[in-house]
């Protein structure tokens, strides 16, 4: 949230006469800024995991999958084996004030607490957005000190992996108002993945740009792998969209984001034009050939019928009706993990889209979305410990029993290294291939926290690894299937990214709002996503596109554009 990066702008005056009524920035100011139940004489990484000498209760809200079914009978939200673990190790009492169901329901709520002022000790948010409106209306916990005095070496050396970006995210006007989420950069490269077992099926070669793809959804069409079920090429359900924006810049399932890059487009970013203005890429006239090309695949029957209105993507996905979708490395081990159940053989596989001159394009995400806040009216000692709770989740989610939902952690934001999903490809292989030990990343307080787990349970998860070849699916085992899912995701969704070099990779100027597009914003995207879907499912011509580009700077676009520029390029 600094001026000047890819974040919100820092230099944003705080609204004048933000000071409510229930008088919370009194009762700050009155209360100790200092944690008064840490053990003394501690610092550094016992600190970071230290036991408080009293109970120290934390008040949050939290998202709740509605239907996990993984907590054992008789735990709760508030009780079960993640929050008798704070209790046991650190003197934390989660108190679960309220929970809604993960998505709409939870944003909803957490919007309202944000609007009433009436925010819970801690909270995660899952925009940026909530996060400027609760900063700037003066709500938030200034834990910039007490992040340096209680955050691990690891965390530290997690958030140094950005490059300064996480903190920029999660700091308004010069002070650190939240822990950041982190998330591994592939999490933003979306990438082909195909039933290669279909491919094998008609002997198609493995496709490589637009024009492969289509020609292999064309045999699909025609040949019915899945009868008439088939879908070729599967596309957003009507809770997704057709691609990525700067807001929501990554984990885009069955969105069209390696399409548009290969026409080296970059829609829902806000482009450097290296001139000191700024562009929009969903205004490109590069748009237009990928949208007819879009336009072309759905007319033909190539793409859903169903794309924008089906309730779930996923469900013919997981049915193995569908033998070609786009998304990040995990949409193929945890995003589709009954395929394989309904099928052991569906070889689903991942591939980069190039552009018809054999380039790799992708646009890069921000380090993360959401982020965990402290209320300011919460105390010193809570805002300690909810820096705890984080320390703890870092290094301690590979040991945790994972058959409960790891989502039942409170205040779970993930916090990976950046570099964490290419370097764990590279050095598993290594002990694949016996170059390596397990025990040689024996290091709890690695950046790599997952690599221990990973490297003990990966000759189990594939033991029929050859170096001959790229792993199929009938090299692993499916015997422990959470494992499964993670190494899958690894090993074969994450090796586009692992091992092919990228030849442009392109960012949003900005990841985050400005105070004018803040209020623009809604207006333009609703706009946009209506105009792009008709195009694409034949709804209107492609001339509305270039009637697009005139209405989106004519309702306050150009100015959004102006007031971008000024913020972080002059």
């Amino acid at each position: 949230m600094k001026q000047k990066t890819g974040c919100i702008a820092a230099l944003m005056l705080i609204a004048a006469g933000a000071v409510f009524a229930n008088g919370s920035n009194q009762q700050q100011s009155t209360r100790s800024a200092t944690p008064t139940l840490s053990p003394a004489g501690l610092s550094g990484d016992a600190l970071a995991f230290s036991k408080f000498t009293k109970p120290v209760d934390v008040h949050i809200g939290m998202s709740v999958n509605p239907i996990d079914t993984t907590l054992p009978p008789g735990d709760t939200a508030q009780n079960n084996q993640y929050t008798r673990y704070l209790r046991d190790n650190y003197n934390i009492n989660v108190i679960v004030d309220w929970t809604a169901a993960e998505g709409n329901d939870y944003n909803q709520k957490v919007s309202l607490a944000i609007a009433s002022n009436t925010l819970p000790d801690a909270l995660v948010f899952n925009s940026q957005s909530y996060l400027l409106k609760a900063a700037k209306s003066e709500m938030l916990y200034d834990l910039t000190g007490l992040f340096q005095q209680y955050a691990s070496s690891q965390v530290k050396g997690i958030v140094d992996s950005t490059q300064g970006r996480a903190m920029e995210m999660v700091s308004y006007d010069g002070k650190m108002v939240a822990l950041p989420n982190i998330t591994v950069a592939t999490d933003g490269v979306h990438v082909l993945n195909i039933q290669k077992n279909w491919l094998d099926q008609y002997g198609l070669a493995i496709p490589k740009t637009i024009d492969d793809i289509e020609n292999v959804a064309r045999v699909f069409k025609e040949r019915r792998p899945a009868g008439a079920a088939t879908i070729p090429i599967i596309g957003p359900d009507k809770n997704t969209k057709l691609y990525c924006n700067f807001i929501e810049s990554s984990n885009l399932s069955n969105g069209f984001d390696p399409v548009f890059a290969a026409y080296d487009a970059y829609p829902g970013y806000f482009l450097n034009n290296g001139d000191g203005t700024v562009s929009y890429g969903s205004l490109d006239p590069k748009m237009r050939p990928a949208l007819q090309r879009l336009a072309a695949w759905y007319k033909e029957g190539l793409i859903d019928p169903e794309m924008g209105s089906r309730d779930s993507s996923g469900e013919p996905v997981n049915a193995n009706q569908v033998g070609l979708r786009f998304g990040p490395w995990w949409g193929i081990g945890y995003g589709n993990g009954d395929s394989f159940k309904n099928d052991p053989n569906a070889n689903w596989q991942a591939y980069p889209v190039l552009s018809n001159d054999g380039k790799w394009n992708v646009h890069m995400k921000a380090p993360g979305v959401s982020s965990c806040v402290v209320s300011k009216k919460a105390s010193a000692d809570v805002a300690a410990a909810v820096i705890i709770m984080y320390n703890a989740l870092v290094r301690d989610e590979a040991a945790f029993d994972t058959s409960v939902a790891i989502g039942w952690y409170p205040l779970r934001v993930v916090a990976a290294a950046m570099d964490e999903t290419e370097y764990e490809y590279r050095e598993l292989l290594k002990v694949l291939s016996g170059q390596t030990t397990p025990e040689s990343y024996n290091n709890p307080m690695s950046i790599y926290k997952l690599m221990y787990h990973d490297a003990q349970l990966i000759k189990n998860v594939i033991p029929g690894f050859t170096t001959s070849r790229d792993l199929n699916v009938s090299d692993f085992s499916m015997a422990n299937f959470g494992d499964f899912n993670r190494t899958y995701s690894l090993m074969v969704g994450n090796r586009p990214f692992a091992t092919q070099k990228i030849d442009k990779e392109v960012y949003s100027v900005t990841y985050s709002m400005t105070d004018l597009l803040e209020q623009r914003w809604p207006n333009l995207w609703k706009m946009e996503t209506e105009v792009m879907m008709k195009i694409v499912t034949g709804q209107a011509d492609i001339s509305a596109f270039d009637k697009f580009v005139t209405d989106w700077k004519a309702q306050g676009g150009q100015g959004v554009l102006d007031d971008i520029a000024n913020t972080y390029l002059k």
